[in-house]
């Protein structure tokens, strides 16, 4: 999205559009083996951390030692969120 210069450019504003709607299909697959309440929150977090990689490596964005702390703290928690959801 970033790369789409607020949209207005035509390529990376369809590969945005692209993956969103690549990204939704996977929730709603998601959702037909995990109720909503699970799917969702994991389904954000995989996205959440997914665009920091993606900032730190098409970037080049650097973060703090604490931020990393922080994402490896998400990562445990959609680990936990799906491992004691029972599904």
């Amino acid at each position: 999205m970033k790369m789409s210069g607020g949209f207005t450019k035509l390529n990376y504003t369809l590969l945005t559009i692209a993956g969103m709607l690549v990204s939704f299909g996977f929730l709603i697959r998601a959702t037909k083996g995990l109720p909503l309440s699970i799917a969702y929150p994991v389904w954000t977090g995989i996205g959440a951390v997914g665009a920091i990689l993606v900032g730190i490596i098409l970037f080049n964005e650097h973060i703090s030692l604490l931020t990393w702390l922080f994402v490896i703290l998400l990562v445990i928690g959609i680990l936990g969120i799906k491992m004691t959801s029972g599904h």
